[in-house]
């Protein structure tokens, strides 16, 4: 059996009503299911307890989100019926710190410069005076640009004591960093008391010897410590002393490395009572006993 050709008009025809017929369904069902949309619901009310409904969706946006506020504590309300007296914040009770004076810079720079008038080998906190060549009566004592120095970092020295500036740099760099920590802030160094400093001697004393380093105003020799309440702390009495025995022996190890040479309580019977610290090297290093 043959079939017959269908005309072209007839099939364009035919596909034009197909398309309508699914472009008016897709619309139908577009218009009558929203929720199908791909567009989300909005968010339900907690205190709504009816479901939703395509009537009842709309009025949810009509309805605030909005956290409620925290209700006001009993102990607020008390506070505000209390009858408290209105104060103002003066000056005086203000947290914010006073104005520093006009005149304070000013007396902060004056007391630099009358410092460093008054210091010695380049360092503010060397206080002293310029002794210039110091002679010696003996062969290999005597010293160059020799100082006198009293007080080293704000801590005064009981004598004013003659020495290379090189022997003034080592006394200060030992006072910050070991002495003036070992016995804290609490009771800290005002002082120290000086057994001797540049004297134009043989070692100890003894007849023959070699010049000591006193002799060429390289050594010092410190026998106690001067605390801010008055109390003193003596090599000789502090060195077994349980209360500070722990803070001399701090500082004599601390002064090895300023110094090239520490003496004390432990090296000989010369030296039971003070510190011998000079500023002479060794082949082998400081030489610490």
């Amino acid at each position: 059996m043959k079939h017959r050709r269908q005309s072209p008009l007839i099939a364009i025809a035919t596909a034009g009503v197909l398309f309508g017929l699914i472009a008016v369904s897709a619309g139908a069902s577009a218009t009558s299911a929203p929720d199908r949309s791909l567009r989300p619901n909005a968010r339900p009310d907690a205190t709504l307890t009816t479901p939703l409904t395509p009537a009842t969706a709309p009025l949810v946006a009509t309805v605030d989100l909005r956290p409620q506020l925290r209700p006001v504590s009993q102990q607020a309300i008390a506070v505000a019926t209390l009858s408290l007296p209105y104060m103002t914040a003066g000056p005086q009770d203000s947290l914010r710190p006073l104005l520093r004076p006009d005149d304070l810079a000013e007396k902060i720079l004056f007391g630099k410069r009358k410092r460093r008038k008054t210091s010695v080998c380049g360092d503010i906190d060397i206080q002293g005076s310029k002794v210039g060549t110091v002679p010696g009566r003996l062969n290999g004592c005597g010293a160059k640009n020799a100082v006198k120095v009293r007080s080293v970092s704000g801590i005064t020295l009981s004598q004013r004591s003659v020495m290379t500036c090189e022997t003034a740099r080592a006394l200060k760099k030992w006072v910050d960093r070991d002495v003036v920590k070992a016995f804290g802030r609490r009771d800290p160094v005002v002082a120290l008391r000086v057994a001797a400093h540049y004297s134009c001697r043989t070692r100890n004393n003894r007849p023959g010897a070699k010049i000591s380093e006193h002799g060429r105003g390289k050594a010092i020799d410190i026998s106690a410590f001067v605390l801010e309440s008055g109390k003193v702390v003596t090599v000789l009495k502090g060195w077994t002393a349980r209360a500070t025995r722990k803070e001399l022996r701090k500082i004599w190890k601390g002064a090895c490395g300023p110094f090239g040479t520490v003496l004390g309580p432990l090296s000989d019977r010369y030296h039971l009572d003070h510190f011998h610290l000079d500023v002479a090297r060794h082949r082998g290093g400081p030489y610490c006993r």
